[in-house]
């Protein structure tokens, strides 16, 4: 693996990175359905123009309670700090337990950019410091 004039290699800092981007998308996502939800906006209505999505009629329609989506878009939004946190901890070589943290939590929507960044993130376990103590 190729590595900077520091010593380090770039799986880090490429799982620090996915982390940081589902992160985003999981905060703006989660945030956004949840604010919607409490405001009492509707995330679909059946007079909306079906040019908007194609081949769902009126009769599409989320079956769950307001309270819940909005329980589920927090726990998404939460999701989405630790994986920032996370990915800026593994940027900064800092802690492997908060990085790895930060890509599970980037991993557990189910989408690729997660899954390479718990993959990148673990095989970059090398690159932490390490502090080792000296007895006097």
């Amino acid at each position: 693996m190729a590595s900077d004039s520091n010593g380090r290699g770039g799986l880090l800092s490429a799982g620090g990175i996915l982390s940081i981007i589902v992160g985003v998308c999981e905060l703006i996502g989660g945030g956004l359905v949840a604010a919607l939800m409490w405001l009492g906006l509707q995330l679909w209505h059946p007079s909306l123009p079906s040019s908007l999505f194609p081949g769902v009629g009126g009769c599409f329609s989320i079956g769950a309670n307001a309270t819940i989506v909005i329980i589920i878009g927090i726990i998404v939004a939460v999701l989405g700090i630790v994986a920032i946190v996370g990915g800026i901890s593994a940027i900064r070589r800092g802690s492997f337990g908060l990085s790895l943290a930060g890509a599970i939590c980037a991993l557990l929507p189910i989408n690729v950019l997660g899954i390479l960044a718990v993959i990148f993130v673990s095989l970059g376990k090398g690159e932490f410091q390490t502090e080792e103590y000296e007895v006097e």
